[in-house]
């Protein structure tokens, strides 16, 4: 029987897949993150909502490991990152020892505030930028 995480996760993903994502790919100033499919091998483009800290770019998934553009980075961490229409090399980094709570705080409360409301499974990413 699936539990109240499970169904959330399925709700919430299918939300952002068919509604979310696609209206908010198009925004200009919305911060994207771009993985290589592990299984494709093609590009997968993400919303995300995070901060940049000199050389850093810190975020919080909402479904941790479940996530799939997290799945894609334990395959190869090598990401791109769209900030203020300019997009930034990196390596992404799980950091499943670090607070996601207390992250969130020091991120932009709009998209904290969803991340804390919709998300189960809460995990920390630092993508070091290479420019």
């Amino acid at each position: 029987m699936p539990t109240k995480n499970d169904v959330q996760h399925r709700l919430v993903t299918t939300f952002q897949r068919r509604i979310g994502n696609p209206i908010l790919r198009r925004l200009p100033s919305q911060q994207l993150l771009e993985t290589v499919g592990r299984v494709s091998g093609q590009p997968r483009v993400t919303p995300i909502g995070g901060r940049r800290v000199g050389a850093q770019f810190w975020l919080v998934s909402e479904f941790g490991e479940r996530s799939q553009y997290v799945r894609n980075i334990k395959a190869n961490n090598r990401v791109r990152v769209r900030l203020r229409g300019h997009w930034h090399t990196g390596t992404a980094h799980l950091l499943p020892d670090d607070d996601p709570r207390a992250r969130l705080r020091e991120l932009p409360r709009a998209n904290s505030a969803a991340v804390r409301a919709v998300g189960t499974d809460l995990l920390t990413i630092r993508i070091d930028l290479d420019d």
